[in-house]
């Protein structure tokens, strides 16, 4: 949640950055971009550092550090100091995301991963929605600033909440050096089934990126013409992935990750074309079904990454999470030549194409065995 909710607050409000600094709408975008070109950045060498000195002491003490840059957002003076403390704040992220997905990975192991990666995706999309959602109504009540001084605060208080209630981790074994640490990169990136794994977290978020970017201002645009309150209103559609990632990682148990993924990624083509029909409740209805399918591709992707990587599961993570918000970053800046040029069908196709490619992907290279169930 603390990830989640700093990082894509500012989804909702970039038709008002424009309004703010005056500045181009498109240049708003670096306001997503930024802190996910950070976390990409560190993302491969969060894990060699976590390997050296544990789980539990990295993510209290990068939650700990991620209020300050939250709250310097809302002093920002011109969009591009904003953009700069939106990357410091990037900066603390992998630390808490990367590190967090190796902690479930290495405590849980065959079904009881793929469940506990479900509820960590929970978590994940409840922050998403929480911050856009009130994001856009603390915006439309008292102003952008307001709303990211809450953010910090909100921040400072999951920090002591997680401090207090995260386990110790029982089966983590330090890796002495960071050398050590980095030699497994060379054998997770001759590991396939880790590629196609990457890849798969680079299609999804380069989609939800690009189609929960792109949206709002097609919905900003005549004839919906929607403010920040209601841009933030259309991130109820997360909701539905609250539901879904539950539901989709007991398919996964009873009929594989494969198949599953499979379904995942139909159901997002088909939600992809009923967001062209000029309906505002056609609209709503498409991204809430793209939601729900592309946070089940999230889960089934976290929890593989365990089952993929032979060993140092922490720097397989980190470069899975590197994948993934390079994706992102890309979905925030390739689409902007096709919404110039297209519009929104422009960003739909491109995203369709993206779909079918983690479909392709997917069904080559995770092969695996059924995955066991516990004894009940």
């Amino acid at each position: 949640m603390s990830v989640f909710l700093n990082l894509y607050a500012v989804q909702a409000l970039l038709p008002t950055f424009a309004d703010a600094f005056a500045v181009p709408l498109s240049r708003t975008g670096w306001t997503i971009t930024a802190p996910l070109l950070a976390i990409a950045l560190l993302a491969p060498f969060v894990g060699s550092v976590s390997d050296m000195l544990g789980r539990k002491r990295i993510i209290v003490a990068a939650m700990a550090v991620l209020p300050l840059p939250t709250l310097l957002v809302a002093f920002a003076a011109s969009l591009p100091v904003l953009i700069v403390w939106r990357f410091v704040q990037g900066l603390t992220m992998p630390f808490i995301f990367a590190v967090t997905v190796a902690y479930v990975g290495e405590e849980t192991e065959g079904s009881d991963t793929i469940r506990l990666a479900g509820t960590y995706t929970v978590g994940t999309i409840f922050g998403g929605f929480a911050g856009r959602f009130v994001a856009g109504h603390v915006t439309q009540l008292a102003g952008w600033r307001a709303a990211f001084i809450l953010f910090a605060a909100l921040t400072a208080l999951f920090a002591v909440a997680v401090a207090v209630l995260l386990p110790t981790e029982r089966r983590f074994r330090a890796i002495a050096g960071i050398a050590a640490s980095l030699r497994s990169f060379g054998d997770h990136l001759t590991n396939r089934r880790l590629l196609a794994t990457f890849a798969v977290g680079f299609s999804m978020l380069f989609c939800i990126i690009a189609i929960f970017t792109y949206v709002n201002f097609y919905l900003a645009d005549p004839p919906f013409g929607l403010g920040p309150a209601a841009l933030g209103n259309v991130f109820v559609v997360y909701l539905l992935g609250m539901v879904m990632t539950p539901v989709a990682t007991r398919l996964a148990v009873r009929f594989g990750r494969r198949a599953t993924l499979g379904l995942a990624t139909s159901v997002c083509l088909a939600a992809l074309v009923l967001t062209l029909v000029k309906s505002l409740v056609a609209i709503i209805a498409g991204l809430a079904l793209i939601a729900g399918a592309l946070f089940v591709q999230m889960a089934l992707a976290i929890g593989f990454i365990g089952t993929a990587a032979r060993h140092a599961r922490s720097t397989a993570v980190g470069l899975y999470v590197a994948c993934y918000y390079v994706g992102g970053a890309m979905g925030g800046i390739l689409p902007a030549g096709l919404w110039h040029a297209a519009g929104w069908p422009g960003c739909v196709g491109l995203a369709m194409v993206v779909q079918l490619l983690v479909a392709a992907i997917a069904a080559h290279f995770w092969r695996d065995g059924p995955v066991p169930v516990p004894a009940q």
